[in-house]
């Protein structure tokens, strides 16, 4: 039998196929019994990567432009076969207009549902309960026109597709529209932009009432940390000069001013809740921002500028926990420009605490006045404290009579 008569022999044909697949089986169980006894792979770190990413935007891209092709060689197949009816585009482009609104207020649905719930707890101050109510009003708005526009803008795509029954028709201009879309707009932002004026200036003139008057509190700002200074005894928060840092005086007090002699530093920030607060912000270095988001503060510390902002904390920490239903609440500080690369670690602990409370924790604090810097600027030192002496044990056993007693038996 000749080579050529062997191959086209039908039995021969199909023992080669069963042998092919049999081959097949065996190689692909061996790849499976292989993969189910490794050790599974990480992805974490390939997702996190940005060639991952990269690779899939091009693959989607190889994926449309295929696609692309294969329509082409159909638009080329049905001409070549004389066929004048093909796929209708201008509908298929309606369709995924509308296609597109749907996903679209869904996801607008999805936005507020989900990432609604992850906005910040209630204000704790009293005018960050202002600016709630001014964000909750535009919010409201923007959204009801956002979602009107493009219902219209999606529907109008798709009724007034190209059709070839119907002709479009001349409609250049109408001053009536015109006016409407020109008058309402205009109005509603004036309205928003007198609310956001008038509470702007509630929040940084205010008439200071003599029988509360705020409690002054420095913050400065350097990389990447914040130093705190509370006024002491005489409720004054004393001058300070950046001429005057050392290693030992960072800040740059100025000691010539008395009062500073009785300032203190905190590591946090301890608030008396319902007790208006004045924060006194500079900078040592380059722009920060300092940003209490649950109280809805935020301002710029300016190297070379003080800035001043006051408010009021109307919820204890404590409190907010209750709230929130987290035991591990705490409020921050936080720094909100990108000021370098720690900038993610600079933050402060912020605690808001009964009258009663604060009076307690602030007589703790250590003065910034230490005795180095006394000897450095010849002032007075103060005595060191002297530990206790130890009382005697009154349960001490008298060794001396004991002893007495044995010998006496002797």
């Amino acid at each position: 039998m000749s080579l050529k008569k062997l191959i086209s022999n039908k039995t021969m044909g199909a023992l080669a196929v069963i042998l092919t697949a049999f081959a097949s089986t065996s190689a692909f169980a061996q790849e499976a019994a292989a993969a189910a006894t490794a050790k599974p792979v990480d992805m974490g770190p390939v997702y996190k990567s940005t060639l991952f990413y990269v690779l899939l935007f091009l693959l989607l891209c190889l994926f449309i432009a295929i696609v692309g092709k294969a329509m082409k060689v159909y638009e080329l197949t049905r001409e070549s076969e004389g066929k004048s009816e093909g796929i209708n585009w201008d509908l298929v482009n309606g369709i995924i207009f509308v296609v597109f609104l749907l996903v679209g207020l869904y996801g607008v649905y999805w936005e507020y549902t989900v990432h609604g719930n992850m906005i910040l707890p209630e204000a704790a101050s009293e005018h960050g309960k202002k600016i709630d109510e001014m964000f909750n009003i535009t919010l409201i708005l923007t959204t009801i026109v956002f979602i009107a526009t493009h219902i219209v803008l999606f529907s109008f795509a798709y009724i007034y597709r190209h059709q070839k029954d119907k002709k479009a028709y001349y409609y250049p201009h109408n001053n009536v529209l015109e006016r409407v879309w020109t008058v309402i707009p205009a109005f509603v932002l004036t309205i928003l932009v007198l609310m956001g004026f008038i509470t702007w200036r509630s929040i940084f003139y205010k008439i200071e009432d003599p029988k509360n008057k705020p409690l002054s509190i420095e913050v400065t700002s350097s990389q990447f940390q914040w130093d705190v200074r509370y006024p002491g005894a005489d409720g004054i928060v004393g001058l300070k000069n950046y001429k005057l840092i050392t290693s030992i005086n960072n800040l740059g007090i100025d000691f010539n001013d008395k009062n500073n002699l009785d300032d203190q530093v905190a590591d946090e920030i301890v608030l008396p809740v319902n007790k208006p607060v004045r924060f006194i912000l500079t900078s040592k270095d380059v722009i920060h921002s300092f940003y209490m988001p649950h109280f809805r503060v935020q301002l710029n510390t300016v190297p070379g500028m003080t800035s001043y902002f006051e408010f009021t904390p109307t919820i204890t920490t404590a409190e907010m926990k209750a709230k929130t239903n987290d035991p591990n609440f705490n409020y921050l500080l936080l720094c909100a420009k990108i000021c370098g690369t720690n900038h993610y670690n600079m933050q402060k602990p912020v605690r808001v605490v009964s009258q009663k409370e604060y009076e307690e924790w602030v007589v703790k604090q250590a003065t910034y006045l230490t005795n180095d810097l006394r000897k450095t600027f010849k002032l007075p030192l103060l005595a060191e404290p002297t530990a206790k002496p130890a009382t005697a044990d009154s349960t001490a056993k008298d060794t001396t009579a004991t002893t007495n007693q044995l010998a006496l038996k002797k």
